[in-house]
């Protein structure tokens, strides 16, 4: 990620991720509670600039990209692991390619 994302977008994010994860019973996490009390904590008001607003936003960020890119991890293992294991054909078919035919029709066994 380049540059820091709106906080509002970020905060969203990461109830959406919780969301993803958890079900309908997320508001009941203890996750959900630190993730509203820690933006609250470091919403800015007018008086109050500082650097420690920045370096929250950046650990959510990161908080978010952690949850997101962990939720696709996790779709992408159970497409492609989740069958146990393939031929060659069918392993060949995923990339698009098929395995060479021997003539009279059989295959590479004898």
């Amino acid at each position: 990620m380049s540059g820091l994302l709106p906080p509002l977008r970020v905060f969203r994010g990461i109830l959406k991720e919780l969301r993803a994860a958890k079900g309908s019973t997320y508001k009941k996490t203890l996750a959900y509670n630190y993730v509203i009390d820690q933006f609250r904590k470091n919403e800015v008001t007018g008086e109050r600039q500082c650097r420690a607003r920045q370096e929250a936003l950046h650990a959510s960020q990161a908080y978010l990209c952690l949850l997101t890119s962990t939720r696709q991890h996790l779709v992408l293992h159970n497409l492609y692991h989740g069958k146990g294991e393939r031929t060659p054909d069918q392993a060949a078919s995923m990339v698009g390619l098929r395995m060479p035919s021997q003539p009279g029709g059989k295959g590479w066994e004898n």
